[in-house]
């Protein structure tokens, strides 16, 4: 093979492989500026590389010019290192080096102007090489100033990977690995100026040095490059692999008798091959292309959608938020009518519907999807999670092209994983909250005893002290006790732990007793409820329950022309439902909105505590109560408890919230 072509293809090579470098570094250094001296140190190999083969084809002056700019390049690579691995964290000489950078680059510049006008190289014959560049008098303080340059990136490469870690560090590792296996491919330049007159057969790997120098660099900064890598690796195998074919090709034509096929050189069947590789892998992706149109007609699908996709799907808080993104997001490829639902564990927990002329959430989408003028849902997409893992399913799909059906599958995945993490990172909101509540109890807790005993005994001072006042004035004071007392009972009930003493109760005589110890005043009091009904439950906590919630109708019905009270209870599936009514004023609308929180009362003289109690003794029951004015009374309210099956005389101690 010819050594002379050999080494001129090489050098073309590198120096077309350093040029597209230094073009593609420069244009992404717009967002990543410590690329810039990279692009530099590529540009210079460009030339060095272009001044191989310009003596090559005999222009001798320009090659060994742009040879003698040797200094420049690993000045470049200086300052990369200095840009890439210094921080105000580094040693004191890493941070002074840095800022004389520009110096070094001036040295370099000096260095190599006094190289150009003083003899500094010569010429002579390598192999079959007729002329290679030899070093000379002031070329070995050009040769000095590359390797001296050289030498301290390499140092400051070294104090970067003390300094560093994680993906930082495997850089700084891989960079320096890289420029060491340069430098050895490069050692074989200088090999002829030391007498030695040996083929630079190491430099016929530079192609690849720099591609590797620069994956090094970039690969743990731009995911782009590795996908680009992988692509050049497989290009690289499948050259491999046909310059192997073509060997066997040429041996076993010849014993099949075509000698011409044989007498062809092997590197001429090689430059074919791989020319038509390269065809190959640049008509890959067009192909491709036009194969996914054919297959797949319609919207293509890309990874900017995708990543769109996803993006907006993971910015969904709740679960309304998520059904009326993901049906946004996929109603634009597929230009239909449809329906996002997502469920849990058969529940409902958001629909959202996109329609021929406009879109609709919430409750109302189902009503508005059979409006006249638009057309019925042709697709429903259904997200559920069964047995805690999450499914999609579309119903029409059979419908779509393949194009949109593979889009749609794709999309329904992503939904599927967005659904599980909102679902994960609600859960674990929730337990946040709950312990956060958990620990305000506790110190209201405390804060509510060490309160309680405090006042208590001023309270009782004062009682004591009134005993010799007129019995007018006595009564106010003893009203006005009475009230600042039940007001520190019902703090330490709101404030302290519900210990739950579980057993079964006749609901039927549990409200009869409480009835029968109020002064009904001409209010009329009416029970509803089966006999025989029972509960597993507190009966001290449920008597507040209910003695809380009488005596709050009472303050308003005892005033009312025939005041009445209903109290009715019945089983539904595996809950009692108990309702109490009465016909006082009907409450406000804003009211209604904090009714159960505490300090919130239109009793005057009121706690604004009984219902925030009556509210945290169903919640530690596994119950819920709530305020009603669908049930043909003012005001009604509606428990809703377990009918347990548990056995009695169990005891519980429920750590509820606020």
């Amino acid at each position: 093979m010819d050594q002379q072509l050999v080494f001129g293809l090489t050098m073309a090579v590198t120096g077309f492989c350093a040029l597209w470098t230094a073009i593609w570094l420069w244009w992404h250094a717009r967002f990543q500026p410590v690329l810039s001296p990279l692009a530099g140190f590529c540009l210079m190999l460009t030339l060095w590389s272009a001044g191989h083969l310009a003596l090559l084809v005999d222009f001798r002056v320009l090659g060994k010019a742009l040879v003698l700019s040797n200094p420049l390049m690993p000045a470049f690579y200086l300052h990369f290192a200095l840009q890439f691995v210094v921080t105000t964290q580094s040693k004191n000489w890493l941070l002074q080096l840095k800022k004389l950078s520009p110096m070094l680059f001036f040295g370099a510049l000096i260095v190599t102007l006094i190289s150009w006008s003083n003899p500094s190289a010569s010429l002579t014959s390598v192999g079959q090489l007729p002329q290679f560049f030899v070093f000379e008098r002031w070329g070995w303080l050009n040769l000095a100033c590359t390797v001296l340059l050289g030498i301290v990136a390499h140092l400051v490469l070294w104090q970067g990977f003390l300094q560093h870690h994680g993906n930082k560090r495997r850089s700084i590792a891989a960079i320096a690995m890289t420029a060491g296996l340069g430098l050895l491919l490069a050692t074989s330049f200088v090999f002829p100026s030391f007498s030695l007159n040996w083929f630079p057969y190491p430099m016929l790997l530079l192609p690849g040095y720099v591609v590797l120098l620069v994956y090094s660099v970039v690969r743990y900064q731009m995911l782009a490059v590795n996908a680009f890598a992988s692509r050049a690796l497989l290009v690289l195998a499948m050259g491999l692999l046909l310059l192997l074919l073509m060997g066997l090709i040429s041996v076993v034509f010849g014993q099949l008798g075509m000698p011409a096929l044989t007498a062809v050189p092997g590197w001429q069947l090689w430059l074919y091959s791989s020319l038509l590789l390269l065809l190959a892998a640049a008509s890959y992706r067009p192909v491709s292309r036009l194969a996914e149109r054919l297959i797949y007609p319609g919207v293509q699908l890309s990874e900017q959608m995708v990543s769109h996709w996803l993006s907006d799907l993971q910015q969904a808080q709740d679960w309304q938020q998520l059904a009326h993104t993901a049906s946004q997001l996929i109603s634009k490829p597929l230009k239909q009518p449809l329906l996002v639902e997502i469920h849990s564990d058969g529940v409902l927990l958001a629909t959202s519907a996109v329609l021929a002329t406009q879109t609709a959430t919430g409750p109302t989408a189902d009503a508005i999807t059979t409006a006249a003028n638009d057309r019925a849902p042709q697709f429903v997409f259904c997200c559920r999670e069964q047995q805690q893992q999450w499914q999609f399913s579309l119903q029409g799909q059979a419908d779509l092209p393949p194009g949109l059906r593979l889009l749609t599958e794709v999309f329904g995945s992503l939904l599927v994983s967005s659904c599980t993490n909102l679902h994960r990172a609600l859960a674990l909101a929730s337990a946040e909250k709950q312990r956060l509540s958990q620990q305000h109890l506790v110190e209201l807790g405390a804060l509510a005893a060490a309160m309680a005993h405090e006042l208590r005994n001023p309270l009782n001072i004062i009682s004591m002290a009134s005993a010799g006042v007129d019995a007018e004035l006595r009564g106010h004071i003893q009203s006005q006790l009475k009230r600042a007392d039940r007001l520190i009972a019902d703090m330490l009930v709101y404030a302290g732990r519900l210990h739950l003493q579980l057993q079964a109760i006749d609901l039927h005589t549990l409200l009869q007793s409480l009835s029968s110890q109020f002064d009904w005043q001409q209010v009329k009091i009416e029970l509803q409820v089966p006999a025989g009904l029972q509960l597993n439950a507190d009966p001290h906590r449920l008597q507040q329950v209910f003695i809380n919630l009488l005596d709050n109708a009472l303050a308003f019905v005892r005033n009312q022309p025939d005041g009445a009270v209903l109290i009715s209870a019945e089983l539904t599936g595996s809950e009692v439902v108990i309702r109490l009514h009465n016909n006082g004023p009907a409450l406000d609308d804003a009211l209604t909105q904090t009714l159960f929180r505490p300090f919130v009362s239109k009793r005057a003289g009121g706690s604004g505590l009984g219902l925030a109690i009556v509210q945290r003794i169903i919640d530690a029951h596994q119950g819920q109560i709530r305020h009603r004015t669908d049930l043909g009374w003012p005001v009604s309210f509606e428990i809703r408890l377990p009918q347990l099956t548990d056995a009695t005389n169990n005891t519980r101690l429920q750590e509820t919230q606020q």
